[in-house]
């Protein structure tokens, strides 16, 4: 699936519209509405980047039980009680 590009939507929108290029809205409308896909672009972009797992939870879990477990493992020896 393609990903929503707001800047292509809102040039079909314009096309449908407002015949555009042909016959075009007032510039501030016009600008208004550029701003808003621009705006709209990079919160779209700004969603993708935050997409990406970095750290696995689960992983991060396994991997400090198995340190825990290794810590208890080396106990320190009293060798006080010779024979």
């Amino acid at each position: 699936m393609n990903a929503p590009d707001p800047l292509r939507d809102t040039v079909r929108w314009l096309t449908a519209h407002t015949r555009f290029p042909a016959s075009r809205l007032a510039p501030g409308a016009e600008t208004l509405l550029c701003l808003a896909s621009l705006v709209a672009a990079a919160e779209a972009e700004e969603r993708q980047r935050f997409l990406i797992q970095r750290r696995d939870p689960a992983q991060t879990s396994a991997l400090r039980a198995h340190g825990l477990r290794r810590s208890q493992v080396h106990y320190k020896c009293d060798n006080s009680a010779k024979v």
